[in-house]
């Protein structure tokens, strides 16, 4: 396996070799100061072109950089899915080699590669043969740190949540094991990762970046909240589906208390009395009932008031937090 100084050298000396290249820049992990440094890291590349017809048109052109294991170009498969393409600005090749290096490499013309490199801060100039690229300023992850919400995105969050989770009461009553597992993952996780990532922003500063995927997130969590979400992944069968159900309410319900009483914003208590209310009728619901609820079900039934849910984890912070400016954030930090 080729090391990094290694690959390093090949990239320019692909670039240097090639008169049709002006210019080359990586981008991604590799420029953050921030991400965790391993052997699986890519190489996100992109070659300043002068056109890109030329190296399409070559099929043998990757093999610059050494034995390929596999190769996806996802601009062919972009087009055949009918997205708009537009391969005289940009041509990408994903190619894991033999000796375990991936490179991600996109060849871009100069109007395309200076309109992109100014778009985020994950950018690092390694060669311009002409000065064709802008001055970018150093590279910092800080376009993508946890932002701190204002009350109506953290009443939407909640709502979501909430909502969303009826989907899946009645995916499982029906058993549609597949759909539920959608509806949990795509729709319910991501606002419950959400008010997690405000979590730790209220006690960190708002002046982190989660990771793609929330990889990073664990860092600024306590190890038993960490862990707590990760009990929210469940086995694709319908008991464990409702314990992880019942798991996720009570993290997300302790979270957004606490995220709700730091930022002095207002919960909506009665969006999740009546969303646990109905996974609990669901969940009861005989296969062969005619009707969801009762005709007599009482208010009582509904009412959840004094019924604590998830950690209390409000006396982790000692005073209610706003959101810091930049500058204190990083004061804090």
């Amino acid at each position: 396996m080729k090391t990094e100084k290694e690959m390093m050298d090949m990239i320019l000396r692909i670039a240097r070799e090639d008169d049709r290249i002006r210019a080359v820049y990586m981008c991604g992990s590799r420029c953050n100061p921030n991400a965790s440094r391993d052997i699986f890291q890519d190489y996100d590349i992109v070659y300043v072109v002068r056109e890109t017809e030329s190296f399409i048109r070559d099929k043998a052109w990757p093999e610059v950089f050494g034995e390929r294991l596999l190769m996806q170009l996802p601009m062919e498969l972009d087009r055949i899915a009918g997205e708009e393409c537009h391969f005289d600005r940009e041509y990408a090749y994903l190619i894991q080699l033999r000796d375990g290096n991936r490179v991600d490499c996109v060849l871009r013309t100069i109007q395309a590669a200076g309109e992109d490199i100014t778009a985020n801060r994950l950018n690092r100039i390694l060669l311009d043969k002409d000065g064709c690229l802008p001055e970018i300023p150093e590279a910092s992850d800080e376009g993508h740190w946890v932002k701190c919400p204002g009350q109506e995105e953290y009443s939407r969050c909640c709502n979501e949540f909430w909502w969303m989770l009826l989907n899946v009461g009645k995916g499982l009553w029906r058993e549609e094991l597949t759909y539920v597992m959608e509806m949990l993952n795509q729709w319910v996780r991501p606002e419950s990762f959400r008010m997690l990532s405000w979590y730790a922003g209220t006690e960190h500063g708002f002046s982190f970046s989660a990771g793609k995927g929330g990889k990073y997130l664990w860092k600024f969590l306590p190890e038993s909240l960490w862990n707590a979400y990760l009990d929210t992944y469940p086995e694709c069968r319908t008991n464990r589906i409702w314990e992880a159900v019942e798991r996720l309410c009570n993290l997300f319900s302790g979270t957004a208390r606490k995220v709700g009483q730091d930022l002095e914003f207002s919960y909506d208590t009665g969006e999740e009395e009546a969303s646990r209310y109905y996974l609990r009728r669901v969940k009861a619901l005989p296969r062969e009932a005619g009707r969801v609820f009762d005709s007599d079900s009482s208010e009582q039934d509904c009412a959840c008031t004094g019924q604590k849910y998830g950690p209390d984890l409000r006396g982790t912070a000692q005073t209610k937090k706003k959101c810091l400016p930049k500058q204190r954030e990083n004061e804090k930090l």
